[in-house]
C-alpha cells in the first residue's frame, strides 16, 4: 500500500491549503490559487479551506513582495499543498522547497503544481512513473530532465490522485476549480467560477470532472441567449432555434459563438447537457434514462457516449465517485 493510501485525508478533511511560495514564483498562478481557496463564494454553508501561504521567508513574486504566514516546515501539516510556477526552470528548484514538498507528500497531502511548479515535484520525485503536464514552452524541458516522467504536451491538467498537474496560465484555474469540484461538488465549483468570470472550459483539455461554466452576462449579442438555453436543455434545440432566438442568422451566430466561448453552437450546447447531467447525477437518484430526457440527449446510450468521451468516464461511474466523496469516502483511492 502507498504512503497515499495508507495516510490519506478523507474529502471533508480536504480543509487545509498551503501555497508553497519561494523567489521567482509567478505571480499569476499564485494569485489563482490565492483567489479559488483562500475567498468562499456566497451562499456556501459549510466551512470554506483554510489558506496559508509557506515560504523561506520574504519572497519576491514577479515585482511583488511577500511574507509568508509560515515556514516550509509547515506544508508537511497541509492537507493539500499548492506549488505555484516559477520563472526560471533552467536551473534546479530551490532544495529546501523540494525537501519540503516531499515531506508532505510523505506526510499524506495532496499535492498539486500549477504551471512551471511541475518542475518542482519533478525533482522531488513525485512524478516518477506517472503522466504530468505544464505549460507547452516547457514540456521538452521537463520531459529531458526527468526521463521518468511521462510528460503530456496537449492537455491542461493531469490528475493521479495524491499528485496533479496543470499546463500554463489559465490552465491553473482549470485545475483548481477541479480540486473544488472533487471536494465540493460541481454546484459549488461552478459558483466560483461564475464569481471570478471565469470563461468557458477549452476543448482538448482533460475534461475529467470540471464543466464549462456558462459565460457571465456581458455586453455582447448573445448575452440574453445563454440564459435561454440553459433554461431548455430538455429541449431538441437546433443551431436554427438559437439563431432564430438570438435574431440573427445562423452564420452570424456561429462567428459570435467562436468570438465569444471559442467553439460552436453545438459543442457549447453539448457541453451544458453534460454540465447539467453531471449535476443530476450527483444531487439526484434518477436514472440514466430519465435524465437523458432531461438533458435533451434522448437516449441512455447516447447520454453515455458522449459523457464518457467528454468527461472521461460513464455516467455511473462518476455517480458512484461523488456519492462515495458525499459519503466520506475519496476519488482519490484509486486501483
Amino acid at each position: 500500500m502507498s504512503v497515499w493510501n495508507a495516510m490519506m485525508h478523507t474529502i471533508p478533511d480536504m480543509v487545509a491549503v498551503a501555497l508553497a511560495v519561494t523567489d521567482g514564483m509567478l505571480h499569476l498562478e499564485l494569485s489563482m490559487a490565492y483567489e479559488v481557496f483562500g475567498t468562499a463564494p456566497d451562499g456556501v454553508a459549510d466551512p470554506w479551506y483554510s489558506l496559508v501561504v509557506c515560504g523561506p521567508g520574504t519572497v519576491r513574486a514577479g515585482r511583488f513582495l511577500l511574507e509568508p504566514d509560515h515556514g516550509l516546515d509547515r506544508l508537511a501539516r497541509a492537507d493539500t499543498v499548492i506549488i505555484p510556477g516559477w520563472a526560471d526552470v533552467d536551473v534546479d528548484p530551490p532544495a529546501d522547497l523540494v525537501d519540503a514538498v516531499r515531506a508532505a507528500h510523505e506526510a499524506g497531502a495532496r499535492v498539486v503544481s500549477l504551471c512551471t511548479g511541475a518542475f518542482v515535484l519533478a525533482a522531488a520525485g513525485l512524478l516518477n512513473g506517472r503522466r504530468a503536464t505544464t505549460h507547452w514552452a516547457h514540456t521538452r524541458v521537463l520531459a529531458a530532465r526527468y526521463p521518468q516522467v511521462e510528460v503530456d504536451p496537449d492537455v491542461l491538467y493531469v490528475d493521479n490522485g495524491s499528485v496533479l498537474t496543470s499546463a500554463g496560465k489559465a490552465a491553473a484555474m482549470d485545475l483548481c476549480l477541479h480540486l473544488v469540484r472533487l471536494d465540493r461538488g460541481s454546484s459549488v465549483a461552478n459558483a466560483v467560477a461564475r464569481r471570478l468570470v471565469v470563461p468557458p472550459h477549452r476543448d482538448g483539455g482533460q475534461a475529467q470532472f470540471v464543466t464549462t461554466p456558462v459565460p457571465a452576462p456581458g455586453n455582447h449579442p448573445l448575452a440574453g441567449l445563454f440564459p435561454w438555453v440553459i433554461e431548455r436543455l430538455g429541449q431538441p434545440l437546433t443551431v436554427e432555434d438559437l439563431a432564430r432566438q438570438a435574431g440573427m442568422s445562423a452564420r452570424n451566430l456561429g462567428r459570435h459563438f467562436r468570438s465569444v466561448t471559442g467553439t460552436t453552437p453545438l459543442q457549447w450546447l453539448l457541453t451544458q447537457r453534460i454540465r447539467h447531467a453531471q449535476e443530476l447525477l450527483e444531487t439526484t437518484d434518477d436514472g440514466v434514462d430519465a435524465i437523458a430526457t432531461a438533458t435533451g440527449m434522448g437516449t441512455a446510450t447516447t447520454l453515455r457516449r458522449h459523457f464518457s468521451r467528454t468527461v472521461g468516464v460513464p455516467p455511473d461511474t462518476y455517480r458512484r465517485t461523488f456519492r462515495a466523496r458525499t459519503a466520506g469516502g475519496s476519488p482519490y483511492d484509486r486501483p
